[in-house]
């Protein structure tokens, strides 16, 4: 029996590359899921923050140029839960489209989940359109006031 150890199989130099370790496409990988999941979950609340139905929701009914500074106007609010009190901005635009003037409409708690709302827009300049800006369920401590 022969003692000799079996040839090596050596690669011929140059015409390979080095075996330099996986770490860079392993931080490569990882970095690329990172960034997969963070994109995923970016996406995510965006489409939540988009697309999902508002705790409240105001509409413009009407709006009635009345003189040449003042406009009323007519509003349906409708809340999810109508025991929380909400707030609507209104504004009066002229003719222009810059804004004449501008309220805030605090429309309390009650059982009614849809409210019709009237209130008065005093401008500034003639008015030629009102319009509603928003509507919050963040009421401004000052509107609450008794």
């Amino acid at each position: 029996m022969s003692t000799t150890p079996p040839p090596s199989r050596a690669l011929p130099e140059g015409r390979y590359p080095e075996d330099r370790g996986r770490t860079p496409s392993r931080v490569l990988a990882v970095t690329l899921t990172l960034l997969v999941i963070a994109l995923g979950i970016g996406i995510a609340y965006l489409g939540y923050t988009k697309f999902t139905t508002p705790d409240v929701d105001g509409t413009l009914v009407s709006f009635e140029i009345v003189s040449d500074d003042r406009v009323d106007v007519r509003l349906s609010v409708t809340r999810d839960d109508p025991s929380e009190p909400a707030v609507c901005i209104v504004r009066s635009r002229s003719r222009d489209g810059s804004e004449t003037g501008r309220r805030e409409v605090l429309i309390p708690a009650s059982s009614n989940g849809t409210e019709d709302i009237r209130t008065e827009v005093i401008t500034s300049a003639p008015p030629g359109l009102a319009d509603l800006y928003g509507c919050s369920l963040t009421v401004p401590e000052y509107l609450t006031r008794g």
